[in-house]
């Protein structure tokens, strides 16, 4: 069963729509549903769109939110596709929630998860051409290096790539403990609780999907596509995902970070649902921001100064 991740503050975030009605909403990473069903038993939200990439959350949708307009791509797609139609789309309330659902994680065949066995997939999208071990058996030493580097933020691969690179001569790469036992064998353990492949796995996975690209790419359209005073909400679950959100937020014109701090799940939730761990919200509005009352106006009247 998926756990929707700061499932409250995603509802605090939206809280300035509790007195609208018809409202539109836009799911990018629908997966299970668990956001959305909550925000629509408040807010019975007149239309809603969403996408995901896997076919499975596709069919789920399909079957059990009969209401909702899914569609198979990502969410980047969809906003492109809305940005060249006549008739664009404009949202109220638009949310994207990124990284791997926990049934993807929980599913070995789907080669995600560096703890159980499976063949070295990862693909989101299931009709994608390109799979971890693709990569893995095809590219170059300065490609792996570029990639554990860029993507999973490897400061030190040189040992696992000249690894790798050895053992593909006489092996094919092909499950996903086949790679975890290899990095395991050549890194070792750094830190208690922490496997060594994480942080390979995160760059493959990210690689295979073009996941920073999709992102950094679909916020700005997303954004134009928000109604005046509507709001994007981001869920990101690692830096550089993050560092992408943060910056697009906080460059755009045409409206404003409504948290100045990134919200955090809080230590009960981290501890009911330890893949919460590492999460982080950031919330924009579209629309000009709001003048913030001035705490210490009386104060200076009081004294005869000026502001």
């Amino acid at each position: 069963m998926h756990i929707p991740v700061l499932l409250n503050e995603v509802i605090t975030a939206f809280s300035s729509f509790n007195e609208k009605k018809d409202l539109i909403y836009f799911d990018g990473t629908f997966g299970r549903g668990g956001h959305y069903t909550k925000l629509n038993h408040i807010y019975n939200f007149s239309k809603v769109f969403a996408t995901d990439q896997d076919l499975q959350a596709i069919d789920y949708a399909k079957i059990h939110f009969p209401k909702v307009q899914i569609t198979h791509e990502n969410f980047y797609d969809f906003a492109k596709k809305n940005k060249e139609q006549n008739d664009q789309i404009k949202l109220d309330i638009a949310l994207l929630d990124l990284g791997v659902s926990s049934p993807q994680l929980d599913e070995s065949e789907r080669g995600f998860s560096f703890m159980r066995d499976g063949p070295l997939d990862m693909r989101m999208n299931q009709n994608l051409e390109k799979t971890a071990a693709d990569l893995i058996n095809e590219c170059s030493e300065q490609e792996l290096f570029k990639i554990f580097a860029d993507y999973g933020e490897v400061k030190k691969s040189a040992k696992v790539v000249r690894a790798l690179l050895n053992d593909r001569k006489t092996i094919k790469f092909e499950t996903t403990l086949q790679l975890a036992k290899l990095i395991e064998r050549v890194d070792g353990w750094q830190k208690k609780g922490f496997h060594p492949a994480t942080q390979y796995f995160m760059g493959l996975r990210l690689v295979v999907n073009q996941e920073l690209e999709v992102t950094e790419r679909a916020i700005p359209l997303l954004i134009d596509q928000l109604n005046d005073q509507g709001r994007l909400a981001i869920i990101s679950f690692h830096s550089l995902e993050d560092r992408i959100v943060k910056n697009i937020f906080n460059e755009t014109k045409s409206g404003f970070s409504v948290y100045k701090k990134v919200i955090v799940p809080s230590d009960e939730e981290c501890k009911n649902n330890p893949r919460a761990r590492s999460a982080k919200l950031r919330v924009f509005q579209k629309g000009i921001e709001p003048e913030k009352p001035d705490k210490f106006a009386l104060r200076r009247s009081q004294m005869g100064l000026k502001k």
